[in-house]
């Protein structure tokens, strides 16, 4: 209620100056009447202050109708007085004054206000109703009132209706009702009109004096309710994340004490029981708390500890999945992997600067807390991750070096070692041949036309080209095999870690193993086959160089292909022997571990574990049983966990799990060998939509170079800046980002 308070008063609730304690149960008491205290102060102040608005409304809406039926029904002019044309018009008397003496029966009015949206409809409905038998008439008030519905300011219309006879009146009044009208008194002489008016002088006066101090008086209150209440909030919060806690605990067997069973890490137990240590002598207890270490078969609870740096790269891990205990955390690789993933579709030096000096204003004003309070989602979500997007940035900026690409354009860092001077040399380049020839060849044969691999990236003569899209296919498209089947090695290699901590080395022979072969015999050779062809074949004999997506079809059709020469000599004998590898890989993969546990299970045991002490299984509390939690039910129990010791009984469930594994693995080294091709694609994809738009709107900024060619280059500069910004950074960053967390 009084958060709400002061949202409504537009007061802003800061943070707590300091860190106050969790109250002990007096000094709860005490803010819980204090708080009760200026609640109640609150809602009689604001009860008061709406009273007040209410009524002043209500006098200035009948102080409105008053004037404005004033006009409607003056008095004639008096004898003697030049004669006034008469006007079709709102403001003029509804009845002629010369009439009133020819009036047998007694004219009575009907004043208020009523909704602008409700007019149409209550002035059609009152001519049905009445037949006529009114005059009414209508206007706006001449200033905007709140309506007490709503809370909205809306300009109100005045209604007067004039009408002869008692049941005329007695339907005007009904049909107001209906339509929810303020009907106030109208005095029938203007003398009257004239008194009610001053009186409604005077009472505006009085309520705006005393709705003032009720103003002052409940700014006031709330003062008092910003100072207390952020520190009551945390002093709340504690108590009750100290009574959730004491609600997760048990009664030992003679119900005077409660005991909490708890997973803690090993480094922290000293902190533990400082705390406990701490929170007795503060609290007078008579008996101190204790921390106990008991034995347990279940599986531990996976803590990972983060920093402000690591904590974007782990909540993306963990998005997938949490690894087990004491299995090995792939949050630290993909540091670096994942970063480095997105910049290969998302590289471009400028593109990648821009993002990298967003990311670096977001981390130096990290303490800021109009950024970390702000209540944007999307923006809270960005400021999350500031540190995942710097790296993103600077990984792009690489990769941008790399592809040499600076918003589309190549920047020239090196020399280029492609010699246009060489080739015009050596060849019969006439100006006719010139004229007629818009594009010309470099040939590397030529000696002196190639000098060798650009030093770093690509070369920026590659971007005049016209085969410059087909180059950049055949580089990417292989670069994307070689990086995935890395990627993917990389992650299988990262089992061995687990299964030698574990002590189950025989998952290394069984699964380990065979899952390499599988994926280096088909893949592993892939990629093998597209560093040899680089390094065999040179300039000279590139025309007669083997399709290697040829080859590798053959490879699984165990046969060869005459017109598509082979790389080596022996290479089909090899291709079958590495298919033959990998099909027998799936097998032992399927079946090895489990053969294996079903062995290890029948064969005769050398030793038995020792008895355990009597005094070592007794239960801590009533009712419970040796070895089990005091919180944990029946099946956590019987789930177990990573023990090296436990063995599986049922051969069907172990048979059932190494099959699912299997086919998973062997469809997921297919699949995401070709999934790894978007990185391909969306590279190929964000430098395209880059250069159609520095070519569509950049470009034309510089047809003109003179004065008005200045002029006209800042406009097309920021509608080059926006659509950079909107489409390159975010629509495209985003589905970067979102095919990144794919791979």
């Amino acid at each position: 209620f009084l958060q709400q308070e002061l949202r409504d008063a537009g007061r802003v609730l800061g943070p707590c100056p300091d860190s106050p304690r969790a109250p002990l149960a007096r000094e709860a008491l005490r803010v819980q009447e204090q708080s009760e205290q200026l609640a109640q102060e609150l809602r009689e102040v604001s009860r008061n202050r709406a009273s007040l608005r209410g009524r002043l409304r209500e006098l200035r809406q009948y102080l409105h109708v008053l004037r404005e039926g004033q006009r409607f029904t003056s008095l004639p002019a008096p004898l003697g007085s030049p004669p006034r044309p008469r006007a079709l018009s709102e403001r003029e008397p509804i009845l002629d004054p010369s009439l009133h003496q020819h009036l047998d029966r007694k004219i009575n009015f009907v004043a208020g206000v009523i909704h602008p949206w409700r007019v149409s409809a209550f002035e059609r409905l009152l001519w049905r109703a009445c037949r006529g038998y009114l005059v009414a008439s209508f206007v706006e008030m001449p200033e905007p009132m709140e309506d007490p519905a709503t809370g909205e300011s809306i300009t109100w219309v005045i209604f007067l209706i004039s009408y002869w006879g008692e049941q005329i009146g007695q339907k005007i009044r009904k049909i107001s009702d209906c339509f929810h009208c303020h009907v106030y008194p109208y005095p029938e002489s203007e003398a009257s009109r004239a008194d009610t008016m001053s009186g409604l002088h005077s009472q505006i006066q009085d309520l705006s004096v005393v709705l003032e101090e009720t103003e002052q008086y409940l700014a006031q209150v709330l003062d008092k309710v910003v100072l207390v209440l952020p520190t009551w909030r945390v002093q709340v919060q504690k108590m009750k994340a100290i009574y959730l806690v004491l609600n997760q605990c048990s009664f030992d067997v003679t119900e005077k004490c409660l005991i909490a069973e708890v997973w803690c890490p090993v480094r922290d137990l000293t902190q533990v029981q400082d705390a406990l240590r701490q929170g007795s002598y503060k609290s007078g207890s008579s008996v101190e708390c204790f921390v106990q270490r008991i034995p347990t078969s279940e599986s531990p609870p996976t803590l990972i500890r983060t920093n402000k740096f690591t904590a974007g790269f782990q909540s993306i891990v963990d998005a997938y999945g949490v690894a087990s205990y004491q299995e090995v955390n792939p949050a630290p690789y993909a540091i670096i992997t994942f970063p480095f993933i997105f910049a290969i579709m998302f590289g471009d030096v400028g593109h990648g600067l821009l993002m990298f000096l967003f990311a670096l204003w977001m981390v130096l004003y990290e303490n800021s807390p109009s950024l970390r309070q702000a209540s944007n989602e999307i923006w809270l979500t960005f400021f999350e991750g500031r540190y995942l997007i710097l790296l993103m940035g600077a990984f792009s900026i690489y990769t941008g070096f790399i592809y040499n690409e600076c918003f589309s354009k190549a920047t020239v860092i090196f020399p280029s070692a492609w010699s246009v001077a060489t080739m015009a040399n050596h060849s019969s380049w006439s100006s006719a041949y010139l004229a007629t020839h818009p594009s010309l060849t470099l040939d590397p044969n030529v000696t002196g036309v190639f000098q060798g691999p650009y030093p770093f990236g690509i070369d920026p003569i590659w971007s005049l080209a016209t085969n410059h899209l087909n180059f950049l296919n055949s580089f990417k498209m292989k670069m994307s095999v070689v990086l995935g089947v890395v990627h993917m090695g990389f992650g299988v290699l990262l089992g061995v870690f687990n299964h030698v901590h574990f002590q189950q080395r025989h998952r290394l022979v069984l699964e380990l193993l065979p899952e390499m072969v599988f994926l280096l015999a088909l893949f592993g050779y892939l990629v093998f086959l597209i560093f040899y062809k680089w390094v065999k074949f040179s300039v000279a004999d590139s025309m007669v160089a083997p399709s290697i997506l040829i080859h590798f079809i053959d490879m699984f059709l165990f046969t060869s292909n005459a017109d598509n020469l082979p790389l080596y000599r022996g290479q089909v004998p090899v291709q079958t022997v590495l298919v033959v590898l990998a099909l027998a890989s799936v097998p032992v993969l399927l079946l090895g571990t489990p053969l294996y546990l079903c062995c290890r299970r029948r064969a005769p045991r050398t030793g038995r574990p020792a008895p355990v002490a009597a005094g070592e299984q007794e239960p801590l509390l009533e009712g419970q049983e040796a070895g089990n939690s005091v919180n944990a039910t029946k099946e956590d129990v019987e789930s177990g966990g990573h023990d090296p010791n436990s063995e599986h009984l049922d051969f069907a469930e172990i048979f059932m799990h190494q099959a699912i594994h299997t086919i998973e693995y062997c469809l997921g080294c297919v699949s995401n060998t070709a999934s790894y091709l978007r990185l391909w694609a969306l590279s190929l994809a964000h430098a395209q939509l880059s250069e159609v738009l520095w070519t569509m709107v950049m470009r034309n900024g510089f047809v003109r170079l003179s004065y008005v060619g200045g002029v006209v280059l800042v406009p097309t500069f920021a509608a080059f800046a926006v659509l950079t910004v909107a489409i390159l950074l975010v629509m495209e960053g985003l589905s970067a980002f979102l095919h990144a967390l794919q791979l």
